[in-house]
């Protein structure tokens, strides 16, 4: 069998595939009540039925000030978590493993959906003040208020809540996002990240709080669940997160029960200069996998079925998440099993769609 179509086991989940839908923001919610939709239903599920193993949700927020723009999901209480059902069970229908990956969105919260300008929400109009390890903003964006520890504090309960509800709502994999410059990489990162206290200064206090929210969110959901982290491997920025602190990071989380990290890049300076081609980022999901033998995923310009086998034939990652491509061809996967030569018994097709497989 070609080895995009590989199942892989972590802890008790099952993946039929190793070709994963990346977290992919929809800014859909138009009650602005972080309630999926019908949107979200055939978003997902066109790619659960298209052969995706594993479909991931967008970063959906564990509490209200924590999403991105107003018109985020969310899982900061029962009636989201209630709504997601249909949307889990329907992704489980198909043979897909659902996903969801839980975010807070730190200083970079409270803006205009990116077809609005991505600017920042006026209060009038249901904006709220974000927060953050330091009060610098995001250039552009609203100035941030500094986390208390009480403010911490909650929000690693937020994490913790959210991930239950996730489980109860039929998810399978939890991540928790920790890059792109929201709220856990603001932490990371030097760039960000200016306290003096217990959070601040050294590697492992700036990533004190990624492993409370890690520790908290593996103590709430069974054992048999992965747990996932998605990191930005460095900020592309001189003095900023760099791919030997992600290696560093990626074995402390190794000891704290995390069963996969899912390597991307930047987003937290706008000086950043990323060297954008296909599979630029590969290297990151190699370098951590090498040095530390944890799970990877790889992402990032992944767009050919040729492509994506090479990445795992040599050992680089152990998925690969498609983002751009599987926003253009949600049948990606079955496109690749005919390009890769796998039997149309074996491809992944719903039976209602075998009449028309691709014949050679």
């Amino acid at each position: 069998m070609t080895s995009i179509f590989e199942p892989v086991t972590v802890r008790g989940t099952r993946v039929r595939n190793r070709a994963w839908l990346a977290p992919l923001c929809q800014y859909s919610v138009d009650a602005r009540d972080g309630v999926p939709t019908d949107w979200h239903l055939v978003h997902l599920g066109a790619r659960a039925t298209g052969g995706f193993g594993l479909v991931m949700t967008e970063a959906t927020a564990v509490t209200p000030e924590g999403r991105i723009t107003p018109h985020d999901t969310g899982l900061w209480n029962d009636a989201q978590a209630t709504a997601w059902e249909r949307i889990t069970g329907f992704l489980a229908s198909q043979g897909a493993i659902p996903a969801v990956q839980l975010a807070h969105a730190g200083r970079k919260a409270s803006t205009t959906r990116p077809w609005r300008g991505g600017v920042p929400v006026d209060p009038d109009a249901g904006g709220w003040t974000p927060l953050a390890p330091s009060p610098s903003p995001y250039p552009g964006l609203t100035s941030p208020i500094a986390m208390t520890q009480a403010a911490i504090d909650a929000t690693v309960r937020a994490f913790a809540a959210a991930a239950s509800r996730a489980v109860d709502a039929g998810f399978e994999v939890v991540e928790v996002h920790a890059a792109h410059g929201y709220l856990l990489h603001e932490f990371l990162s030097p760039l960000s990240n200016g306290r003096t206290d217990s959070y601040g200064g050294s590697f492992r206090n700036r990533a004190r709080l990624l492993i409370e929210v890690v520790d908290a969110v593996r103590a709430a959901i069974p054992d048999i669940r992965p747990l996932f982290v998605r990191l930005s491997a460095t900020d592309w920025v001189d003095g900023g997160w760099t791919l030997d602190d992600t290696v560093a990071l990626s074995a402390l989380l190794a000891d704290h029960g995390v069963d996969l990290v899912d390597l991307s890049s930047g987003g937290n300076d706008p000086g950043q200069r990323i060297p954008v081609g296909p599979g630029y980022q590969v290297p990151f999901a190699r370098a951590v996998r090498a040095e530390t033998g944890l799970r990877t995923a790889a992402v990032g310009l992944i767009t050919e079925p040729s492509q994506a086998q090479a990445i795992l034939d040599e050992g680089a990652a152990d998925a690969v998440l498609l983002g751009r491509a599987a926003l253009r061809e949600p049948t990606w996967p079955v496109r690749a099993a005919h390009e890769l030569g796998l039997p149309v018994p074996d491809a992944p097709y719903p039976v209602q769609y075998l009449r028309g497989a691709y014949r050679s």
